[in-house]
């Protein structure tokens, strides 16, 4: 069996890692390891199945590899993305994913993760983004979590939270008008709106152009 150093020293590099990647570096493993290593303060337990390592705490952007690599297939998107882009002026305390899979939410040392279902076919509109070096790893792999495009992240909120659906409720998300108005991306917005092919995102869709004279 491994030392916790030696078990370490294979999988930080990966950043979170979950029991089946353990098992591939060490195929007699025993999982339970895990547990106690994690009561030490050697691991941090991010879900049923998933850890991490305390030294990445402070890692830049990491959460957010974490919200991508836990739950799969996902990507960032909603408020969180809104945030990241500057379209809205929140802080975003939870990170908020798209997937394919059953809604649910994730609390652990990274933060709180939210995942909101959708169909296949509206699962797109997404872009890798790559996470900074790890400067405790020499040689760190090159590593990416995904983000939604801002017009994908902007229609999967009016998609997910039908309450948007008056000119009073969209004001109240105090999107950035210069955004809005200068960087929001039209033609790939209503490409994107016509592929999901929903009447009542149209609906709330038109009402947000009209909010911002578009």
């Amino acid at each position: 069996m491994p030392s916790f150093l030696e078990f370490k020293s294979e999988l930080l590099p990966l950043g979170c890692f979950s029991v089946h990647q353990a098992r591939v570096f060490f195929p007699l493993f025993d999982r339970n390891n895990l547990s106690r290593w994690s009561q030490r303060g050697l691991l941090v337990k991010l879900r049923q199945g998933w850890y991490s390592f305390p030294e990445l705490l402070q890692r830049c952007g990491f959460s957010r590899y974490v919200a991508c690599r836990i739950y799969r297939p996902s990507y960032v998107s909603l408020h969180t993305a809104l945030s990241i882009y500057g379209m809205i002026p929140e802080a975003v305390a939870k990170i908020t994913s798209v997937t394919t899979l059953k809604t649910t939410n994730f609390e652990n040392k990274f933060g709180q993760y939210s995942y909101q279902s959708v169909k296949p076919d509206i699962f797109f509109g997404y872009k890798p983004v790559l996470l900074a070096p790890n400067t405790a790893v020499v040689n760190s792999p090159q590593q990416t979590w995904l983000l939604a495009l801002p017009e994908k992240a902007l229609l999967d909120l009016l998609y997910l939270y039908p309450f948007y659906d008056t000119e009073e409720e969209l004001e109240q998300l105090r999107l950035d008008d210069y955004y809005m108005t200068e960087e929001l991306n039209l033609d790939r917005l209503a490409e994107y709106q016509q592929r999901i092919g929903n009447k009542a995102l149209d609906c709330r869709v038109e009402k947000l152009l009209k909010v911002y004279k578009l």
